[in-house]
């Protein structure tokens, strides 16, 4: 999967001598924007996501577009989804009259929404016991919510043990970041999202909306209808079953956006603060998030004797549903593939971790309570993960 981000002012796409031009927007005074050139059958994009203002989109250059099986996904100035230019959808008709007999069937609307929140709980306890391992103030047990789950008869209680694992992961996800993030929560004493009012949370609804619009795509491809989803509402403005498929993928926004946030990638200046105190993303800043969400879809993970990608695992689970729903299928499943966090504990990499000072660790960029954690975990002897910079830099380093 290949990610364009368009942003700024005006944006420029048209179709000349057969080839597709884009221009991308101005987003300083100094800098001229980038332009690029497509020729026919030799387009290397999968998404186009426009960020910008203003700009001009040709009907020749949607034709070309729409050809070439390339999605253009428009966001607001919140990062929030507005609309997105879908490949040409499947025309099984057959797939969407079973998904609506599914979603009328309560016990099989049930199973599958139950199915969804199984998956999310999966990831969940994997983001919670990699940052565990490197953050030793973590501490969760969604055993109790479990429990719940498999008991839940109607879609509402399954939602209500999925808000319980929800607070506590948010809280715990914490203690992961900075204090000059001044993240708190992603969810208030009320259990309503706080919007953007924090680094951490503008980058999470960003990186949601993409994760969105990835799941509109796969949707589209297998010939569902989004407006349907069995654990989310309908609602005539809302892609409901978009949103159940976030859940099992969530955890790759949440995993690139620590990844962001351990790597320092993410300035002040990639921030504004609007009149109304809410926070949003510069060009700077979604373009940043933008290139992380692509890496982290881009990553492989073995999955039935393969090796595919994030990106592909999202549009097998959507053909999976889609071939369950039309009795091609037995079972449904969306915790597979399971997501295993590469580790770097090697007894090398201890000893280095050990014998480094803080000084030294400060002189290669990174804090002092980031070392702190990873002395502790040394010293325990447990397992611990690391990003791969802070792997490169520590295997560079040669004063143990």
């Amino acid at each position: 999967m290949k990610m364009l981000l368009l942003n700024g002012h005006g944006i420029d796409m048209r179709v000349s001598g057969a080839k597709l031009h884009i221009k991308d927007g101005r987003t300083s005074s100094t800098e001229d924007p980038e332009e690029y050139v497509f020729s026919p059958k030799r387009m290397d994009i999968d998404h186009i996501i426009v960020y910008g203002r203003n700009g001009n989109l040709t009907l020749d250059a949607v034709r070309w577009l729409i050809k070439h099986n390339v999605q253009v996904t428009f966001l607001d100035w919140n990062g929030k989804l507005l609309t997105a230019m879908l490949p040409p959808e499947s025309t099984n008709v057959k797939t969407k009259f079973a998904q609506y007999h599914a979603f009328e069937e309560g016990e099989s609307r049930i199973k599958i929404a139950r199915k969804f929140i199984e998956a999310k709980f999966d990831k969940s306890i994997v983001v919670m016991d990699y940052l565990k391992q490197r953050y030793p103030a973590i501490d969760y047990d969604f055993s109790e919510d479990i429990e719940k789950l498999k008991s839940a008869n109607t879609v509402k209680e399954i939602m209500g043990t999925e808000g319980g694992v929800a607070w506590k992961y948010w809280n715990e996800f914490n203690k992961a970041i900075p204090d000059e993030y001044d993240f708190c929560s992603r969810i208030d004493q009320y259990r309503r999202a706080t919007g953007a009012g924090d680094k951490v949370n503008v980058m999470l609804n960003y990186g949601y909306s993409l994760l969105e619009a990835e799941c509109l795509r796969a949707i589209n491809t297998v010939g569902l209808d989004a407006h349907v989803g069995f654990l989310h509402e309908m609602n005539p403005s809302k892609n409901s079953l978009a949103y159940d498929f976030q859940e099992p993928f969530r955890f790759l926004v949440d995993m690139a956006v620590i990844s962001l946030i351990e790597s320092k990638k993410m300035d002040n200046t990639d921030f504004i603060r609007t009149e109304s105190y809410s926070l949003r993303l510069k060009p700077s800043g979604a373009k940043k998030v933008t290139e992380e969400f692509n890496n982290w879809m881009n990553k492989k993970v073995p999955y039935k004797k393969q090796s595919v990608m994030w990106s592909y695992a999202l549009l097998l689970k959507t053909r999976e549903l889609a071939q369950y729903l039309v009795e091609k299928r037995k079972t449904i499943d969306f915790s597979n593939p399971a997501y295993a966090v590469e580790r770097y504990d090697s007894d090398d990499i201890r000893q280095k971790i050990l014998s480094i000072s803080y000084s030294d660790w400060k002189k290669m960029g990174f804090s002092k309570g980031t070392l702190h954690y990873m002395k502790k975990n040394a010293e325990a002897d447990k397992p611990f993960t690391l990003n791969s910079h802070v792997k490169e830099r520590l295997e560079m380093w040669e004063g143990c």
